[in-house]
């Protein structure tokens, strides 16, 4: 086989770790079953690609191919960093974590020669943020984190509401409008009627 289709492989494999990766965040507040990583990142590809449409019927000016390839490469380093839930970022330095990450899909794309160059750009692109496309891919990301929230919360995980707290500041920063609010407002309103901060506001 030729290297390129060595390394090809060699990341088909690591990727494929995604599946049995466990979103810890999840787990640290007591959930049991909890999603992958994997699934994670096709829900956020199932969320961007209907966000995108969206925009398109909007007249928004979307490059959905490049949005697709970002949502399935954005959480690619937890392959080798694992899942980080937020309560671990005040141990470390500002912008550690961030360095390591670069690290990390520095090692694991460019072996693949100029594609891995193109998808370590695309990688790179959602991390900073300034694009159209990575404003929407990070919104996909929060709001399958809240669909799955409200999933859980639904099947008995209890008050999940510290995920929703600042939901609405989250994804007006990043500058779409109604085409997140809606999404946003309809999944707290399925939210169970049960749940504290569903009850009382607390949390939110």
């Amino acid at each position: 086989m030729s290297n390129v289709t060595d390394e090809s492989l060699r990341l088909l494999v690591e990727m494929a770790r995604l599946k049995s990766v466990p979103r810890l965040g999840w787990l640290l507040r007591g959930v049991r079953d909890v999603e992958s990583v994997a699934a994670h990142s096709f829900g956020v590809a199932f969320t961007a690609m209907l966000i995108g449409d969206l925009a398109r019927g909007r007249g928004m000016a979307v490059d959905l191919e490049r949005v697709l390839r970002m949502a399935l490469l954005h959480d690619l380093t937890e392959a080798r960093m694992g899942d980080l839930p937020r309560t671990i970022k005040p141990y470390f330095e500002p912008g550690a974590l961030r360095r390591a990450a670069e690290r990390a899909a520095g090692e694991m794309l460019p072996p693949l020669g100029p594609l891995g160059a193109e998808w370590y750009a695309i990688w790179m692109e959602y991390e900073e943020r300034q694009t159209l496309e990575a404003r929407l891919v990070k919104a996909a990301d929060k709001l399958d984190l809240l669909l799955q929230a409200g999933e859980y919360e639904k099947g008995g995980a209890g008050d999940l509401g510290e995920f929703w707290v600042g939901a609405e500041e989250d994804l007006a920063r990043l500058g779409l409008g109604e085409l997140t609010a809606d999404l946003l407002s309809a999944l707290r309103a399925a939210r169970p009627a049960n749940t504290e901060s569903a009850r009382t506001g607390k949390g939110e």
